[in-house]
Order: C-alpha cells, then sequence, then structure tokens
C-alpha cells in the first residue's frame, strides 16, 4: 500500500506543479506581464516548485536529509541521466547564451552551495543570501528581456485562460504540491525504514528523480521532436533554481543540517559533472550522442557507489 501512496503522492505533485505553471503564467499574462519574463520567471519557478514543497516539508519535519539529497540529487540526475538520455536520442544543439550565461551562473551556484554546506549546516541567513543571488540574478534578466528570444517550448507552456480559470489553477496547483509533497515524503521514508536504507539515499535518488520528471520529460520531449537547443537551457536552468530558490527559501525558513555523507561523496560527483559539462559544452556546437552515452554512464556508476 505505501508503494501506492508514493504513486498518488507522486502523481498529485506533478499535476499539482503543471496547474500552478498553466495558472501563474496565464494569470500574469492576464496583468500584462510580458511572455519572456514570464518564462524566465514564473514557468522556470514552476517546474521546480516540487522539488521546492518536498524539500520544504523534509526540512519542516527535521529530515535535513531528504531536502539536501533532493536537490544534489536532482542536479546529478539532470546533467547525467537527462542530459545523457536527451542526447543519445536526439544531439543537443548549444548556443553561445548557454555557456556564456547559464553555465557560469550554473557553476558558481554550484560552488557558493557547496562552501556554505562545509559548516555542516546552511544556515536561515545563507538561505536568504541564496535568494538574494537569484534575486538580482531575475533582475538582470528583465532589464536584458528585449534580447531574450522565448523559446517555443516554454511559449507552449504559456496557455491564455480566462482570469477565473487561471486562478483557480492556481490554487488548485498549490493545494496538489501541499498534499502530494506530504504524501510523497512521507511514503519515501517509510519505504526506507522497511528496507534499512537512510534518508540520504531515498532523497538523492526516489525522491530526486520523482521530483525531476517535469524536467527529464521537458528535455526528451525536445529531443524527440528534435527541438534540442531547448534541452540544455531547461536542465541547467532547473538546476540553478534548485540552488537559489529550492536550498534558498528552505533554509530561509527552517536551516538545513548536511550530513557528512553529503560532504564525502555526493557533492564531488555533483561539482565533478558540472565541471565535466565545460569541455562538453566547448567542445563544439552540440552535445553528441557519444557523451550523452558517457553521461548516462556516469549516473549509473554514481548510483552503483552509493547502493
Amino acid at each position: 500500500m505505501v508503494y501506492l501512496f508514493l504513486c498518488i503522492g507522486l502523481l498529485i505533485l506533478l499535476g499539482g506543479g503543471k496547474l500552478l505553471v498553466d495558472g501563474a503564467s496565464s494569470l500574469a499574462l492576464n496583468l500584462g506581464l510580458s511572455q519572456g519574463f514570464i518564462g524566465l520567471t514564473i514557468v522556470a519557478f514552476g517546474t521546480s516548485a516540487p522539488e521546492l514543497l518536498v524539500s520544504l516539508n523534509a526540512a519542516l519535519d527535521g529530515k535535513g536529509d531528504i531536502s539536501i539529497g533532493n536537490v544534489i540529487g536532482s542536479n546529478i540526475a539532470n546533467i547525467s541521466l537527462v542530459l545523457g538520455i536527451s542526447a543519445i536520442v536526439f544531439p543537443i544543439k548549444i548556443s553561445s547564451s548557454v555557456f556564456k550565461v547559464d553555465y557560469i551562473v550554473l557553476i558558481s551556484s554550484s560552488l557558493i552551495f557547496y562552501f556554505l554546506s562545509l559548516n555542516g549546516i546552511i544556515s536561515r541567513f545563507e538561505g536568504f543570501l541564496l535568494l538574494l543571488i537569484l534575486i538580482l540574478i531575475n533582475i538582470y534578466f528583465f532589464f536584458k528581456l528585449g534580447k531574450v528570444d522565448l523559446n517555443e517550448l516554454v511559449a507552449d507552456l504559456i496557455l491564455p485562460l480566462p482570469k477565473w480559470k487561471s486562478i483557480s489553477f492556481l490554487i488548485l496547483g498549490i493545494f496538489g504540491l501541499y498534499y502530494g509533497a506530504d504524501l510523497f515524503v512521507e511514503s519515501s521514508i517509510e519505504i526506507a525504514s522497511i528496507f534499512g536504507v537512510s534518508e540520504r539515499i531515498i532523497g538523492i535518488t526516489v525522491i530526486a528523480i520523482g521530483t525531476s520528471l517535469p524536467e527529464m520529460a521537458t528535455s526528451i520531449i525536445a529531443a524527440l521532436n528534435k527541438k534540442t537547443d531547448i534541452a540544455i537551457g531547461n536542465i541547467l536552468g532547473s538546476n540553478i533554481m534548485n540552488i537559489l530558490a529550492i536550498i534558498g527559501a528552505t533554509a530561509a525558513i527552517s536551516p538545513i543540517p548536511v550530513s557528512e555523507g553529503f560532504l564525502n561523496l555526493d557533492f564531488y560527483w555533483m561539482l565533478g559533472l558540472t565541471i565535466v559539462l565545460f569541455p562538453i559544452l566547448r567542445s563544439g556546437d552540440r552535445v553528441s550522442r557519444i557523451e550523452g552515452v558517457f553521461l548516462f554512464a556516469a549516473y549509473c556508476t554514481y548510483i552503483f557507489i552509493i547502493l
């Protein structure tokens, strides 16, 4: 029965995230905000909403390992599993802005996340610091919107709905995220106790992959449709949001303890894979199938090691 609750919780969580994106982005359009700004803020945040609610719920319940594991595991999965599979399906195009903006912000955010964790806890002050960095980045994008093109995928995500329906979707999405996250986390913890698996392992595998499904589906569908220029931006943007928004908001509300296991292994895999992206992004105008196989193999190796 606990596995059924896990699946139900995940479905409610993902459904709530979709309703939140549809409602919030459509409402923003009704209020006169530009599609570019909506795509870079509301839609990007909406696809990371499952991670936020899961991490926040876990932190408030004193399950810090799940909060940290969810973010680190999601970032590892996005770079190696999601990008790897997407490139295997069809080579991923790389635009110059990905390397000049997205990658620089990602590697900087990842290093800041690591150094803030070295003392074993991410405090409220550090959480607010991460949120401040996120706000400054969004302000930068806001003033650069005239130079930012809205990709087709983000345009498709912004549905022109009546205002009453937008508000209804927004409210239903919030409730879905809250109750879905609660059911998903509690079921995961119960499964961990049944098999004697630590919360760190559950957070970094089951929960991380589960909450990364929106990004995974988006990138793989983009690859199947050969619209691969948007897949890499979706992945890197999600990783940035996971660190700055998810860890930032969660720590600002409730300080997050960081266990030694993360500092001895998981952080190094996250940082290592992020650094490995540097030569991959610089090697040409695309992530090749061979590089996709390498990334996918790296994820399989990581899972083999931690299990």
